[in-house]
C-alpha cells in the first residue's frame, strides 16, 4: 500500500513530513509514504480539489475548510477520533488552530503547524538602535526613521496575498469587527489601517512590495540594510541558529492588540483516497505530541502543538522563537471559512497592495472589499446568522 500525500515546498512544512516516510515504514512494513511538493500560491490560493483527487493526504490553509465541507472534499475526522483524543487536540491548539478546520459541526483536518502575523528583526543590528524591539507603531516610526538615516530600512512584507494579510491583522490587533453582517469592514478602520500601512511602507525596504516572508527573510539573512519587520507570518527555520545570521521573532507591535492574523496549516484526508484508515493513523501520528515536539521541529516543522511551543527543549533549539511569538498566537484572529472565501480573498488582494502603495484610495479599497464581500455571500448563499463567524 502507498499513501500519497501533497505538501507546500518549503523546509518548514516538508522536512519533517520526508522524515516521517522512513520510520513509518519500518513500524508498518506493509505501507509505503510519498511525498510531493507544491507552490506557497498552491497552498493558499489554488484548486483544492484538483490535488484531493489525486493525493491521500493534503497539507491546507484553513480558509479552504467551508468549500472542503461544502463540497464533502474530505473524510470528517471527528467520526474516527475518541473522545479522548478530541479533547486533548482542543486542548494543545495553539490559538484558534483546532477551531479553524471545523465547519458544518465536523473536523475536517488537525492542526499540523501553527503561525501568525508577528514582528522578527536582527538582533545583532538592532542592538545600535533600541533596547529591544518596538511595542507601538510610533515606535516602529521612530525606529525607521532612524534606520533611514544610516542607510538602512523596516521591511514590510506586501505581496498582493500578503497585503491583505495585513489589513486584516491591523483590524484584529484594533478590534475592528471583521466580517460581520455582511459587512467585510467599515470605511473608517479602512482608512486607518491604510494611512497606518502607508506610512510603514514609506520607511520600508523599496522592494518590500515584490516580497512575501520568505523572500523578504531570505533578504535579512544576506544582507545587513533590513533590520525589523513589523508584521510578517513568523518561520522558525530563520531562528535556529546556522552557519548563516540568524533573525530573533517577537509579538506584533502592538500594546493590547487582539492579535494578528492566525496562518498555519492543517492536514487532511481526502475523501477520495482508497487507503483512508491508514491515511488517518499516519495524520494522528505526524500530529502527537511527541511527533510534534520531537522530530517535527527537529526537521524543520513548526509545529501544531501548544505543548511544543511551550517546551523548553524545544525553545532552546528555535531561539526562543516560540515562547518570544506565543502571546500573539494566542490571541491570532481565525479568517472566516465559509464557502467562497478563498475565492473573496484572492479577488481583493492586489486592491489591497495597489492601496498600500498609494495607487487607489482608502475610500475605494473599503468599497471593493464590502462589494465583493456581499456577492461572495450572495453567490454561495451563506446565511446572515453564519457571516459574522470566523
Amino acid at each position: 500500500m502507498t499513501l500519497r500525500g501533497l505538501a507546500w515546498d518549503h523546509r518548514r512544512c516538508w522536512g519533517p513530513l520526508d522524515a516521517s516516510a522512513a520510520s513509518w515504514r519500518d513500524a508498518h512494513a506493509d505501507l509505503e509514504i510519498s511525498w510531493d511538493r507544491q507552490s506557497l500560491y498552491e497552498f493558499g490560493e489554488g484548486q483544492l480539489e484538483e490535488g484531493l483527487r489525486r493525493y491521500d493526504l493534503v497539507v491546507f490553509d484553513h480558509p479552504f475548510t467551508g468549500d472542503v465541507a461544502a463540497a464533502n472534499l474530505m473524510v470528517p475526522l471527528d467520526s474516527y477520533l475518541s473522545e479522548g483524543e478530541t479533547a486533548r487536540f482542543a486542548a494543545d491548539s495553539v490559538g484558534g488552530s483546532w477551531q479553524s478546520y471545523q465547519a458544518e459541526g465536523h473536523q475536517w483536518a488537525l492542526p499540523i503547524d501553527a503561525a501568525a502575523q508577528v514582528a522578527s528583526f536582527r538582533p545583532d543590528l538592532l542592538e545600535a538602535y533600541a533596547e529591544g524591539p518596538p511595542r507601538s507603531h510610533a515606535e516602529v516610526l521612530a525606529l525607521g526613521q532612524q534606520l533611514r538615516r544610516d542607510g538602512r530600512w523596516i521591511g514590510l512584507p506586501f505581496v498582493p496575498i500578503d497585503a491583505m494579510c495585513l489589513v486584516l491583522s491591523l483590524a484584529a490587533g484594533a478590534g475592528d469587527p471583521i466580517a460581520v453582517e455582511g459587512c467585510f469592514l467599515a470605511p473608517a478602520a479602512v482608512e486607518r489601517i491604510v494611512d497606518e500601512l502607508r506610512a510603514f511602507a514609506a520607511i520600508a525596504h523599496p522592494l518590500s512590495a515584490t516580497w512575501n516572508p520568505i523572500l523578504c527573510y531570505d533578504h535579512m539573512v544576506a544582507h545587513d540594510d533590513v533590520v525589523y519587520v513589523p508584521y510578517a507570518f513568523g518561520y522558525v527555520n530563520y531562528a535556529v541558529p546556522a552557519d548563516r545570521r540568524r533573525l530573533a521573532f517577537t509579538d506584533i507591535p502592538m500594546d493590547g492588540a487582539r492579535g494578528a492574523l492566525l496562518g498555519g496549516a492543517g492536514i487532511g484526508v481526502s475523501a477520495f483516497s482508497r487507503n483512508c484508515e491508514a491515511a488517518i493513523r499516519y495524520a494522528l501520528h505526524l500530529c502527537s505530541v511527541d511527533y510534534q515536539r520531537g522530530d517535527y521541529v527537529r526537521f524543520g516543522g513548526q509545529p501544531g502543538s501548544l505543548s511544543a511551543w511551550r517546551d523548553p527543549a524545544v525553545n532552546a533549539e528555535t531561539g526562543s522563537f516560540f515562547a518570544d511569538t506565543l502571546r500573539t498566537l494566542t490571541r491570532s484572529f481565525r479568517r472566516p471559512t465559509h464557502p467562497g472565501f478563498v475565492a473573496f480573498f484572492r479577488k481583493v488582494s492586489h486592491s489591497a497592495a495597489e492601496a498600500i502603495a498609494g495607487r487607489i484610495s482608502a475610500a475605494e479599497l473599503a468599497a471593493i472589499l464590502n462589494r465583493s464581500y456581499a456577492e461572495v455571500l450572495r453567490a454561495v448563499g451563506v446565511p446572515e446568522w453564519k457571516r459574522g463567524q470566523a
